[in-house]
């Protein structure tokens, strides 16, 4: 089976740069509904399966947007391990404001996710969040075992990079590798025997025919 993940819409936080975390929900700014849309339309015909979602709403509003414009006709099951990770003291804080606070851990959560530490901001930590990714993966293997089995999942940055790299057996230092996960993009991960996932495509943004930002992957 095939997961295409897709991490939500830009928002009016991702725009001003500040953190937004596992409770805090920012507002999807109006450009985003065309990259939904367009999204939506580059995975018209795609057949799948089933359809979640993070229940923040700035997650559910992606996935019912992309699934509308893809046709797609089935319910969005919310799925609290797909929720972003919770940040603690750092939710609605700058980016810049934040580096100041707790200049080692804003490096260490960008850069080198094996010495994060959560505990400082009161927040999760990336082990907790592979393990709920983990978890999910496994599961939807399960549920759909077969090789033309799609199922469409949208979701946050930082768990994603959790998430795909707990699927993906990477380990802590290297969850970041493969670079940015752009809002709107598609990353697909193909399940094979005993539960492990290979690595389709990575953060797919030419659906959205236009180039990226910084703050598009942030």
């Amino acid at each position: 089976m095939e997961i295409y993940f897709i991490r939500h819409g830009k928002t009016e936080w991702n725009l001003e740069q500040r953190f937004q975390g596992g409770q805090g929900d920012s507002k999807l700014l109006k450009s985003s509904w065309e990259d939904i849309e367009k999204m939506g339309h580059y995975l018209r015909g795609t057949h799948f399966q089933a359809v979640y979602s993070s229940p923040l709403e700035r997650a559910r509003q992606t996935a019912q947007g992309v699934a509308d414009a893809a046709q797609c006709r089935l319910p969005i099951h919310l799925d609290e391990r797909l929720r972003e990770m919770n940040l603690g003291q750092l939710e609605g804080m700058k980016y810049a404001d934040a580096e100041k606070l707790f200049p080692a851990e804003i490096d260490n959560f960008w850069h080198h996710p094996e010495k994060y530490d959560a505990a400082v901001v009161g927040g999760e930590s990336y082990q907790s969040a592979m393990e709920r990714g983990l978890s999910f993966g496994q599961e939807m293997a399960e549920k759909y075992p077969k090789d033309s089995d799609k199922i469409l999942v949208v979701s946050h940055g930082a768990v994603l990079s959790a998430i795909m790299g707990a699927l993906l057996g990477y380990d802590l230092s290297h969850l970041r590798q493969n670079g940015v996960i752009y809002n709107t993009s598609l990353t697909i991960l193909k399940s094979r025997d005993g539960g492990k996932f290979d690595l389709v495509k990575w953060s797919d943004v030419k659906p959205l025919g236009h180039q990226m930002s910084e703050t598009d992957g942030l």
